[in-house]
């Protein structure tokens, strides 16, 4: 991989990181005001959102509450999942050549 397209994958997977930063936050904040948790559970309550489990331990109460949590889950599983992609892709970019020079080829 040139220098340049290095340099560009780092650019996208800071910014693509930064994105899904700023989501967490998002849903963190609204849901502490809006829902009036502690900071702690708004958090607990994003990344469980997010990342689809769902416990059922939290939910939110408000209709405000519900109805930013329906859009939040469209728009963040998305950004979420498009992360991890990227960054499992990056991961196996970067071993591959590694693999393929221990293997001999």
């Amino acid at each position: 991989m040139s220098n340049m397209n290095q340099a560009f994958d780092r650019h996208i997977h800071r910014v693509l990181l930064g994105i899904t930063a700023i989501t967490l936050g998002i849903g963190t904040v609204v849901y502490r005001f809006a829902e009036d948790m502690s900071w702690l559970d708004a958090y607990y309550l994003s990344v469980v959102t997010l990342s689809t489990v769902g416990y059922g331990d939290l939910a939110p109460q408000t209709v405000f509450g519900k109805v930013f949590t329906t859009f939040y889950i469209f728009s963040g599983v998305g950004i979420l999942t498009t992360y991890i992609a990227y960054s499992m892709r990056r991961h196996l970019n970067r071993i591959q050549p590694l693999k393929q020079n221990a293997d001999g080829n």
